[in-house]
């Protein structure tokens, strides 16, 4: 008699032992791009990978079921993913966004209101009046991204599919931060969930992707049949990498939100530090919403150096453990400087609105040793002159 699965072995065991040729245990991959019919005029279940695909198939349902949904759609990017969940809303709808949002996602947004495809407003989540103003405006969609990216702010996902459940708007939560480990925005009332899989899905920095998941499954057939009509969905191989990298998902987390934490303890009594982004720490204004809503912190944190950026050009270039570059989740840590890269196509204005600063580094941590990681820290930044 089957047990109902925990979450845990879902990730490291879905689609195992299920090849019906050979009996393979890991799941192969399916590299081609068209299948044989049965007969004139009788297809199978996979006749072009475009369509459907057995390798990304399996993706699909480990992640559908990680989330608590019926269906997911796994997508070439992390943007394309976004475009994909916002086919669902009509000409000239309005979609809610988050003021201080990843830079990409302002920017695909931006431009698709500037071509009149949709209406945007860009609004800060965690202020209530200013949310509900917008509400007032009968919105198709509102995206909610909690953690922000890179100010680590959480935001109430119930109160907010409570306050869309009262119009017809519906709820989508990227949860590219956290993943499926530590918070299923599903299971608190959302509609959707989109994912950049490049991240903490893979894990491992050598795939880029994007997935998104429906709680309902008319809504999953409709994204599955606009990602057939466009085009986006992924390949089998990409597929294949982020399914391996999902198997260890829950131990990367575990394991990298536990030196975040002590990282982020360091940098909050460090002199040199303005300010510490991190909903683990007591002190972060949103500490309680995400100990309400997360099983875990995450591994991602942002802080502010004193000295600006002068401070940020003499601690980058003296970082030995930490890589400066984009991207985030995967088993190495890296460093950010979201003016000038993560979101320098933002623009200054939105940017200071968002309170995104030119002295603030994003920090993804890794798999290294915390003890190398700390020490690395604290060297690059006795180097600020």
């Amino acid at each position: 008699m089957p047990i109902q699965r925990l979450f845990k072995t879902v990730a490291a065991a879905n689609g195992i032992a299920t090849d019906k040729a050979f009996g393979a245990v890991t799941p192969p991959l399916y590299l081609s791009s068209n299948f044989a019919f049965a007969t004139f005029e009788q297809g199978q279940d996979y006749e072009y990978s475009r369509v459907a695909n057995p390798t990304r198939d399996i993706l699909a349902d480990t992640l559908a079921k990680l989330e608590d949904g019926v269906g997911a759609v796994v997508t070439s990017s992390g943007m394309s993913a976004l475009h994909l969940l916002l086919s669902r809303v009509g000409p000239g709808g309005l979609v809610i966004a988050p003021h201080d949002c990843y830079g990409g996602t302002h920017r695909l947004l931006a431009a698709l209101k500037e071509r009149g495809q949709i209406d945007v407003e860009f609004v800060d989540q965690g202020d209530s009046a200013a949310l509900n103003a917008a509400f007032g405006k009968e919105p198709q969609l509102v995206l909610v991204e909690t953690p922000s990216n890179p100010l680590m702010r959480v935001v109430d996902i119930s109160a907010i599919v409570e306050r869309a459940r009262q119009g017809k708007a519906k709820v989508a939560v990227d949860n590219t931060f956290l993943s499926p480990a530590l918070q299923q925005p599903l299971r608190l009332g959302a509609d959707y969930v989109v994912h950049s899989t490049t991240k903490y899905l893979n894990g491992h920095s050598d795939v880029v992707g994007g997935a998104v998941i429906a709680a309902d499954p008319a809504e999953a057939e409709a994204l599955a049949a606009w990602a057939n009509t466009t085009g986006v969905t992924a390949s089998p191989f990409d597929s294949y990498l982020t399914l391996r990298g999902v198997r260890t998902l829950f131990a990367r987390v575990e394991r990298q939100q536990t030196s975040a934490l002590a990282i982020a303890r360091f940098l909050e009594q460090h002199p040199r530090i303005a300010a510490v982004h991190y909903p683990g720490l007591p002190s972060h204004p949103t500490h309680d919403i995400a100990a309400r809503q997360q099983s875990g912190w995450g591994a991602m944190l942002s802080f502010e150096l004193k000295d600006g950026l002068h401070g940020v050009r003499s601690f980058v270039a003296a970082l030995d453990v930490f890589t400066l570059a984009e991207s985030l989740g995967g088993v190495e840590s890296l460093i950010a400087h979201p003016t000038t890269m993560t979101h320098a196509g933002m623009g200054p204005e939105a940017r200071r609105i968002a309170g995104i600063t030119d002295g603030l580094l994003r920090m993804s941590v890794g798999l290294e040793a915390e003890e190398d990681l700390i020490a690395d820290l604290s060297q690059s930044l006795s180097a600020i002159g």
